[in-house]
């Protein structure tokens, strides 16, 4: 028991002083952040899919408190290790440590040799603790002739000093927890100089502004989503288990690559110079079930990308490019690969400063962001962007193709049911029927509502923004008592009507067709 405690707090040591380097060094270095974003690299493709699903924004804090579960268990046993064999408990801490160093320096934004330092020098100081406490648990020297202990009790509790004990285990996590509380300070203090930045950027007024949005585009339905999605509602999925806080003012892009005649690294203030454009758009994500919450509707201010690539020498494919692909990457190491064609085909693809009349949050994406209507997140919405390359497709695999999902991903025709929610209990007569349907860059043209087995009925369309926003809709459904399926479809401005057909979100978004069953009262 008492070689358990000394694990436990040699580890709470451990953390605390490599937390405390990681804040000199960079938060993404630390040990649990780093094995926590390799073992993202490495989860497979399906087992992601489901974390996003059962535990949607949350799956980040899920898997840093499983590493931390993990890490108090090999604590606890290595501390039991070390009452026997001191030496051995010592370099079981050492070898956590190494791991935690190998992950640090293999990631993808990896600033080399010295992200290993924190993980390190929490295990060095963990390993002496744990060395340190197992001695003050061994029995004292006797005097010649003295009684000693033996048995199962001798070096745990037998003759051991107590005081000793617990006056050095008492200081030693008093001071893991000073060590751990400078590291926040010096954390917040580098954080806060990015959030400086952040307050003192003022957007310029748009050279080309949005449209207000139409009276009508929300239907007045108690339960049916905003057709603005508030910044601190709006969905936010992606790999980075610390949010990037970047620092406006050092913050630079760099464009180049094949086919890029005049490449150009440009900084925050070049973008606020240049001309601005504002516009509605939704976003969707690929780990969007049918019916899911990954989906909102904001007002983007940025620069037109294809005005830059262009700017730049970049053709299309079509005009003869030589590249087909251009590869967005984050300060956090993403990469996201968007078809070149698609952005300079002449929708409204932003490099996005501001979200919502504000400048962009720092969970999505400040200070610059990547925005094209009608394509998945995961091939065109790259946040803390640094680097845009021009290649191909054929040369190059980003992120999440390497993992199983396709290459190229247009929005799929999608509608949601947001009330009655499901296993609702409404009363008989009129119930209002509400939700959203959405087909980025080609738009909505009808939805309709089925009830149980019976015809489809075409509900009422509320006023369209732009193509690239979603739609909402209402039906009135006159409702009888006992249980129902009531099931949606959309059809886009194509023609297109939304297919039946069930798929997983795996490899290019979910299909299907949105239903909730509710029973009338």
């Amino acid at each position: 028991m008492l070689g358990a405690v000394s694990g436990l707090v040699a580890g709470g040591a451990a953390l605390a002083v490599a937390a405390s380097v990681s804040a000199w060094v960079r938060p993404q270095a630390g040990p649990v952040v780093a094995v926590g974003g390799a073992a993202v690299d490495r989860t497979p493709a399906p087992v992601k899919d489901w974390a996003v699903r059962h535990f949607g924004t949350d799956d980040k804090l899920v898997l840093q408190l499983g590493i931390l579960a993990v890490l108090v268990l090999f604590a606890l046993t290595l501390g039991v290790l070390a009452l026997r064999n001191r030496r051995a408990g010592a370099a079981g801490v050492l070898l956590i440590g190494v791991v935690g160093a190998i992950a640090a320096v293999s990631r993808p934004d990896s600033s080399g040799p010295v992200d290993a330092v924190p993980s390190l020098a929490g295990a060095l100081a963990g390993a002496l603790l744990l060395h340190f406490l197992i001695g003050r648990l061994r029995r004292p020297a006797h005097p010649a002739g003295a009684a000693t202990a033996s048995g199962p009790g001798a070096g745990d509790g037998a003759g051991w000093d107590r005081r000793g004990f617990v006056i050095a285990a008492t200081a030693a996590a008093a001071a893991s927890a000073g060590v751990g509380a400078l590291g926040r300070s010096v954390g917040g203090a580098r954080g806060q100089d990015a959030a400086a930045s952040r307050r003192d950027v003022v957007l310029p007024a748009p050279a080309s502004p949005a449209a207000p949005v139409p009276r009508g585009a929300q239907v007045r339905v108690a339960g049916t989503s905003p057709f603005t999605t508030p910044n601190s509602a709006f969905y936010r999925v992606d790999t980075a288990l610390v949010v990037p806080k970047v620092n406006a003012r050092t913050w630079r892009l760099r464009v180049h690559g094949k086919g890029v005649a005049r490449p150009v690294t440009l900084s925050f203030a070049d973008l606020l110079r240049r001309e601005l454009i504002e516009r509605d758009i939704t976003l969707t994500c690929v780990s969007n079930e049918v019916g899911g919450p990954y989906v909102g509707n904001a007002r983007w201010i940025g620069v037109r990308l294809a005005d830059l690539l262009a700017e730049c020498g970049v053709k299309p494919p079509t005009r003869g490019g030589p590249a087909d692909q251009l590869v967005a990457r984050s300060v956090d190491g993403m990469t996201i690969g968007s078809p070149v064609e698609d952005l300079m085909d002449g929708r409204d693809a932003l490099l996005a400063l501001g979200m919502n009349g504000a400048p962009l949050p720092f969970e999505h994406g400040f200070p610059v962001r990547m925005v094209v209507p009608g394509l998945y997140g995961y091939v065109s919405a790259c946040k803390w962007i640094q680097d845009i390359e021009l290649t191909t497709f054929d040369a190059y695999d980003a992120y999440w193709v390497k993992r199983g999902w396709a290459r190229k991903a247009p929005i799929k025709t999608q509608c949601r049911i947001d009330t009655p929610k499901p296993f609702a209990r409404p009363r008989t007569g009129t119930v209002m029927v509400a939700g959203v349907a959405w087909a980025q860059h080609r738009g909505i043209d009808k939805v309709e509502v089925r009830v149980d087995d019976g015809p489809w009925q075409q509900a009422t369309l509320a006023a369209e923004d732009t193509r690239d926003t979603w739609r909402q809709w209402s039906f009135p459904w006159q409702a009888t008592k006992g249980g129902h399926i009531l099931t949606v479809r959309a059809t886009d401005r194509t023609g297109q009507v939304q297919t039946e057909h069930r798929t997983r979100t795996i490899p290019d978004g979910a299909s299907g067709r949105h239903s909730v069953v509710v029973t009338v009262d």
